[in-house]
């Protein structure tokens, strides 16, 4: 056996190497290129014992072909050892074909030294990615907290929970789901960077196993939504991992947070349950408190409004009052006396009063002082307004990040056209249905990125045919 003494240089080299970087695959890659170096083997490998845990299946040098993988063990082409983290087993070291000779006792001897090492690596880097994890979560909870509380309309509010958490879980969809009076629970909300579909309006039925956890303010961790029994929702088959988490406070259920990933990707980790599950409590009291807020300002609105109304009141009351008495006064009065005059006044007075009533009424019609601010909360006012024309609240529907790629003056153009687009629908005979979509990933004829708005109705047509569609587009 040679001398191991001047390997130890080497040896070193490859311990120091595999601590050099704190990112988990970039320490799994140090390690494989390190034990290749050492032992003058052509090819290394090292395979994760539950890749789905770590989402990464195995990371080599080039040349290992799967052909070549064999159990932990040593022959005269090939060694192997385990690299144990927290007495755990991590995964297995490969090495293959040395040019220079059979693998020797020597160099078991240097692959389970560098072995011990890369399991401290291995460790650390962990702990790094959860500090990170853990971090990204925290600051996303507090974005959303202070969004919520900077005055977010009720709709505006579910969506920035529902698209902030599907960003820091890289989820496929994020999904805000409430009660509904069956007893079962609807989804209200969904945030996905392709198109949504039928997601919102899908219901869990009442009696449902998963149901029964959440309204029990138990969160559900699921690993392939399309084949768990206990999922019986109609768009189940989209999705494999998923994290269904109730948003509760004071033993009080808002609704339900859910986080699916597509099928085929990796399922959640315990840490990114458990950092899910404490973002989704935090976001539960912030939309309790923001919804408080609201309510303390509607009630201010409301108090201001009550003022205003009794202010009109005894200003109407004395104004008519005081020129019924001057109209009889002057009816009773004889020739000679300044009749016109006082008539003159008397109309004038009315007038003035006219115009004190129409002040009034327009400080009652005017909005909330938390009007929102938001391009997505503006195309939800202008929905909403037109509901009380139509007898019924138009869908609307957004895809891609509009709030950070739609520029202000583009938006005023599109919430132009929006409005008048829904005031010819609400004049349509018939119209049962109204569509209303927002694409900010769209692709203009020349290639250009850009936002189009859609808006469809199912009423009646100049041309007697059913169902009118407008559309506008504009460059970002």
């Amino acid at each position: 056996m040679t001398d191991p003494v001047p390997r130890l240089p080497s040896l070193l080299e490859a311990v120091l190497s595999v601590g050099t970087d704190l990112e988990l695959r970039a320490t799994l890659q140090h390690i494989v290129d390190g034990a290749a170096e050492l032992t003058g083997a052509r090819c290394a490998a090292l395979a994760m014992v539950d890749p789905k845990h770590e989402g990464l299946m195995e990371i080599r040098t080039a040349g290992l072909s799967a052909t070549d993988r064999t159990p932990v063990g040593r022959t005269d082409d090939f060694l192997g050892v385990s690299i144990r983290v927290d007495d755990e087993v991590f995964g297995n070291l490969y090495l293959v074909d040395k040019p220079q000779g059979p693998f020797t006792d020597e160099d078991e001897q240097l692959l389970r030294v560098l072995a011990t090492q890369a399991g401290i690596a291995i460790g650390n880097a962990r702990l790094y990615e959860t500090a990170r994890q853990r971090e990204r979560w925290i600051e996303g909870a507090a974005a959303v907290t202070n969004a919520l509380l900077t005055g977010e309309a009720a709709a505006d509010a579910l969506m920035t929970v529902a698209e902030r958490a599907r960003i820091l879980a890289d989820a496929s969809a994020g999904v805000i789901l409430q009660p509904t009076d069956e007893g079962g629970m609807e989804i209200v909300t969904a945030s996905t960077l392709d198109d949504p579909g039928d997601l919102v309006g899908t219901v869990i039925e009442p009696g449902s196993p998963v149901l029964e956890q959440l309204l029990g303010g138990q969160p559900v961790f699921v690993e392939d939504s399309a084949t768990d029994p206990r999922m019986t929702t109609r768009v189940r088959h989209r999705f494999g991992p998923s994290m269904l988490l109730p948003l509760q406070t004071a033993g009080r259920l808002i609704g339900t947070l859910a986080l699916p990933r597509h099928r085929g990707a990796r399922p959640y980790t315990p840490v990114e349950r458990l950092l899910a599950t404490q973002f989704a409590s935090q976001a539960a009291v912030a939309l309790v408190l923001a919804d408080a807020r609201q309510h303390r300002e509607r009630l201010a609105v409301l108090e201001d409004r009550d003022r205003i109304a009794r202010d009109l009141h005894d200003l109407v009351v004395q104004r008519l009052f005081a020129t019924g008495m001057m109209l009889e006064s002057t009816q009773r009065r004889t020739g000679g006396e300044d009749v016109h005059d006082m008539l003159g006044r008397a109309v004038d007075e009315l007038r003035s009063t006219v115009q004190e009533v129409r002040t009034a009424i327009f400080a009652l019609q005017q909005p909330p002082a938390d009007a929102p601010t938001t391009f997505r909360g503006k195309v939800l006012r202008e929905t909403a307004a037109t509901a009380a024309l139509l007898g019924f609240q138009p869908s609307a529907r957004f895809t891609g990040a509009v709030e950070s790629r739609i520029t202000e003056p583009v938006a005023g153009h599109l919430l132009a056209a929006l409005r008048r687009a829904l005031t010819a629908a609400s004049r349509r005979p018939g119209v049962r249905r109204v569509e209303v979509t927002v694409d900010a990933t769209a692709v203009l004829p020349d290639g250009r990125p850009g936002v189009r708005l859609t808006v469809y109705d199912d009423g009646s047509a100049e041309a007697g045919t059913a169902g009118t569609t407008k559309t506008w587009q504009s460059p970002l």
